[in-house]
């Protein structure tokens, strides 16, 4: 709270001291008069009362007028300006005051502005030599993070406490799809720049890796690494681990050692790098392997030893019976063919796990024909030609055995049906593509194209244990042919997954007003992890920046959560990426007024999870971070209703824009969401959709900081108590 009293009790004041000062002057006055003039004035004052009322009433209301347009001039108008001069400074650089007030005032407010302009000039020079002078750092970084992006193995690069610093898309995509956890259930991951490693792998398995690690460096291993193997649900993980060396001591600094062959010993780990491998398939596939050797070293064993048998016998004994010489070739006979159907079911077994090898990958559907076209020509001498491709198409797949089944196809075509060139089409139909294979003249009859899709393909000397229904199988696709009898055309139609990228967050229009501030929730309940986050500076903390849209605005009146969304503040930046954002089937009607503002109707809500399905997702989301929404206590209150029934208690601290805003601009007129932003210089995209106000509301809070910061509020409990002392605070609905 500002320590500026408001108008009214200066006001006040100002009637109190003048009051004080008349009552001081009567006194005065009356202690020179004799009592007979005290009786005459008394009189007199008696027969003019209402006159006297009257005048004084007028003498305070002039003074009133008075006092507030010199209030609002030299005490109120220069408070706002010298708010909004802060957020200028701190927050909004884009910010000019306006010019109010008296001439002088009018004048200082043009000299901060022309400094201002001074202020910027210098700041934009400054930007461009810092620009120029990390170019080449920009592009190293850029090449780096292509190639995480492009690495075909799960990266995952943790500081020495296990915080997850860097990851790629691989590892992303792996972990969320292991296992049967019911967290993932409403769109949660639980790997997540800032959260921690252990909540995936066991802590005693990162901690043994780690010590062998620290032992391979004592023994100055140039490379130290280690392996182990975790299960993550139902899968099996192969991880490797790397240490991120800090450099070695300085000479001279403490603790350095003359000896050359310690150095490496006192190189301090900086972090570790983790290399996934999901060896479920492969462990299964050389389980069946091992089983399948030793199946066939037993009983070529018991085989070779009857075979051996009848052999000795017969040339033991070369002058034995017809009839007991043909019983050795019978037994002879039958251990060959046992030991063939062995043979075969392992070549069997074996191409079946050739099959599974290959991992699809993302591609863009113009490359893919591109690169057939040229496989064709070059191998086939077919002449190849484009038609009708998308060229926004992504898809998933396994490009090398798809450019050996178009060129199987190709080659059939050419060889069997004199087919003198194809040609290429690639549309999108929902979520899959089809390519299509097209050809003039011959049609290929049911039987013909059995016959192909059940061969193993062979194109020229290169022959593959794949056939092509192994390969569209592989694909998760269909493969048919039609014919186009208007233009006496024939095509193979592929059909294979499209590469979903994530979408743009689409913004919402405004549909209304913003709920009303809600405060019947204590924000302000003490904690064991609130506790033991209280001396950590805000700059320090990770964040999770939350919003809830509801179906009214009355959580006891039995009102429901219709749409989550969050995003996480790991190291002072707003991370777009990891984020929340899930429906929810309240179960029971919307009400107009909040379909005016969200814009989510029942259909949209039809066959999602209910709130005791989504909370253990979202609560996972939240884990070891601070809770900051703007109106906290609305949205908490709605949580709070959930306890019982679902289980999940949010112990989390909580932070509030709302209170916050109100600690640094007491004198501005609104606290509303879209006011602050509007005074921090924050756009607005996707207002009244949950992960959109979560968004907005995640960069007007780190706006805040550095005002907080001016302010002397540094830590999580400076800005706690402040919130508590903030008139809204203290209202109750």
């Amino acid at each position: 709270m500002t320590g500026k009293p408001p108008f009214p009790l200066a006001l006040a004041a100002l009637y109190g001291l003048l009051g004080g000062l008349a009552a001081l002057f009567c006194f005065a006055i009356g202690a020179t008069l004799d009592p007979n003039e005290k009786r005459m004035a008394l009189q007199m004052l008696s027969q003019h009362a209402g006159m006297s009322i009257f005048l004084l009433l007028l003498v305070m209301l002039l003074l009133g007028v008075i006092f507030e347009k010199v209030y609002r001039r030299y005490v109120t108008l220069p408070g706002k300006l010298s708010e909004q001069l802060l957020v200028m400074l701190k927050a909004n650089r884009a910010l000019r005051l306006p010019a109010e007030g008296a001439p002088e005032m009018r004048s200082l407010v043009a000299a901060i502005n022309a400094l201002a302009e001074q202020r910027d000039d210098l700041q934009r020079d400054v930007l461009a030599r810092i620009r120029e002078a990390q170019e080449s750092l920009e592009a190293e970084k850029n090449r780096l993070a292509a190639l995480m992006s492009d690495l075909s193995q799960s990266v995952i690069v943790c500081n020495p406490d296990g915080r997850i610093l860097l990851y790629n898309n691989r590892a992303r995509q792996l972990l969320d799809t292991l296992g049967d956890d019911p967290q993932r259930n409403s769109g949660s991951a639980l790997i997540g720049l800032g959260r921690s490693i252990f909540a995936i792998m066991e802590r005693s398995l990162i901690n043994h890796a780690l010590d062998k690690i620290h032992h391979q460096i004592q023994r100055d291993i140039a490379q130290p690494v280690a392996n182990f193997v975790t299960s993550l649900g139902t899968q099996l993980i192969r991880v490797q681990m790397t240490p991120v060396l800090g450099p070695p001591p300085k000479e001279g600094h403490v603790g350095a050692q003359t000896d050359q062959a310690t150095t490496s010993t006192e190189r301090s780990i900086g972090g570790f790098v983790l290399i996934l491998d999901n060896i479920t398939r492969t462990f299964e596939i050389e389980s069946r392997r091992d089983l399948m050797l030793q199946s066939f070293t037993e009983g070529g064993r018991a085989s070779l030893a009857n075979i051996r048998a009848a052999l000795e016998n017969m040339l033991m004994y070369p002058d034995m019976e017809a009839n007991q010489r043909d019983r050795f070739i019978d037994v002879m006979r039958e251990e060959v063919g046992a030991m063939g159907k062995r043979l075969d079911r392992a070549a069997t077994e074996f191409s079946d796990a050739l099959k599974m090898r290959w991992p699809l990958e993302e591609m863009r559907g113009t490359d893919l024909v591109h690169a057939a076209r040229k496989y064709i020509e070059r191998h086939l001498g077919l002449p190849t030609k484009s038609e009708e491709i998308d060229d926004e198409i992504w898809i998933r797949t396994d490009s090398f055995s798809l450019l050996q089944a178009l060129a199987y196809v190709s080659t059939r075509l050419k060889e069997e049906f004199k087919v003198r060139e194809v040609r290429f089409r690639l549309a999108r139909d929902g979520r899959l593509a089809h390519l299509d294979l097209v050809w003039t003249g011959t049609v290929i009859g049911t039987e013909t194209l059995m016959a192909w899709e059940l061969e193993p393909m062979r194109v020229g000397n290169e022959s593959s244990p794949l056939t092509l229904r192994d390969v569209v199988e592989r694909h998760g696709g269909e493969l048919w042919f039609q014919r186009d009898k208007p233009s006496h055309r024939s095509f193979f139609r592929i059909l294979l997954p499209i590469a979903v990228a994530p979408d743009a967050m689409a913004p919402l229009a405004r549909h209304g007003a913003s709920r009303p501030e809600y405060y019947d929730f204590n924000l302000f309940r003490q904690t064991e992890q609130t506790r033991a986050l209280e001396d950590r500076l805000l700059t320090d903390l990770t964040y999770t920046v939350f919003d809830t849209e509801t179906t009214g605005l009355e959580p006891s009146a039995g009102d429901e959560i219709i749409q989550i969304g969050a995003t996480r503040i790991v190291n002072g930046r707003l991370l777009r990426n990891e984020s929340y954002e899930q429906l929810v089937d309240p179960q029971r009607p919307i009400a107009p007024a909040s379909l005016r503002i969200h814009g989510l109707t029942s259909a949209m809500l039809h066959n999602q999870p209910v709130i005791d399905q989504v909370l253990p997702g979202f609560h996972a989301f939240c884990e070891d971070t601070v809770l900051v929404a703007h109106n906290a206590a609305f949205d908490m209150r709605f949580l709070q209703m959930k306890e019982q029934s679902s289980g999940i208690v949010f112990q989390h601290p909580v932070l509030d824009t709302l209170l916050l805003s109100a600690v640094i601009h007491p004198n501005q007129d609104s606290h509303r969401l879209e006011a602050i932003a509007e005074r921090l210089g924050v756009n607005i995209i996707g207002r009244h959709t949950a992960l959109g106000d979560a968004i907005v509301t995640g960069e007007v809070f780190l706006k805040m900081i550095p005002l907080l910061a001016e302010q002397g509020i540094r830590t999580l409990h400076d800005a706690r108590k402040a919130c508590e002392q903030t008139y809204y605070a203290k209202v109750r609905y």
